[in-house]
Parts: C-alpha cells; structure tokens; sequence
C-alpha cells in the first residue's frame, strides 16, 4: 500500500467516532429540551424547596454567623477521595505480572500513602458523625 492510498483511506476511519459525538450530542440535546415536556408539571411547595441534606432551610441567614454542620459534606469528599484513589488499585491488580518487582515496590508505596492519610483523617475525627 502506498503512502497515497493510505492518506485517501485515513478520513473514512473517523466516520464511526464522528457518528458517536453526532450521537452523544443529540441525546443530550434531546434530553434536556424533552424533559419538560416529557416529566410531571405538578409542583408543590416542598418540590420548590432547596434540598438541604436533612437540615431544615431557615427562611433568614443566622444571626452572628453560626457554624452550619458540615460533616456530611466532609464525609462525602473524604468517600471521593478514597474512592478515587482506590480506583488506581485495579490496573495494578490487572498488570501485577508483568510490572514486576519495581511494581510492588510502587504499590506498596501507594497503600502505606493511603494508608497514612486514612489514619490521620481518623485520629482528627473526620469519620465521625458526632
């Protein structure tokens, strides 16, 4: 195959993934101007409410600045973030084989980094509810 034929045959192999992105977008477009039209119209006076994770919304801003509870915030972002750093366990689960003994080494350096920042998270008490 010359490099001419091979140049002329390059735009059909981005037919497929240029059919996605048409696809991916009409789905969202589609979405969005559909789920008014599609979805329930009954509105009440609790569905117009802010959710506030089970604290009740005050109709006026507290008075000298009260601290709001956050734990559930800190709990949620401290899941992401052990979530997220587990995630990077599974393609070292996937290649342990072939990444050897410089892979190990990396690993555990990973899990005792986790593993650091899980204790400490811990002894500060930003796993508890109370």
């Amino acid at each position: 195959m010359s490099v001419a034929q091979s140049a002329s045959a390059s735009p059909a192999m981005y037919v497929p993934l240029v059919l996605l992105f048409v696809l991916a977008a009409a789905f969202a477009v589609g979405s969005v101007l559909l789920g008014p039209l599609v979805g329930p119209s009954r509105y009440n006076k609790a569905k117009l409410q802010a959710y506030e994770c089970g604290i009740e919304p005050s109709p006026q801003p507290l008075v000298g600045g009260g601290r709001m509870p956050v734990a559930y915030y800190i709990t949620a972002m401290l899941f992401i973030l052990f979530d997220i750093e587990m995630v990077f366990l599974y393609p070292f689960a996937v290649s342990a084989d072939s990444l050897g003994l410089f892979g190990l080494v990396e690993i555990v350096l990973f899990i005792a980094t986790v593993g650091f920042a899980y204790a400490y998270v811990w002894r500060r008490g930003g796993l508890d509810w109370n």
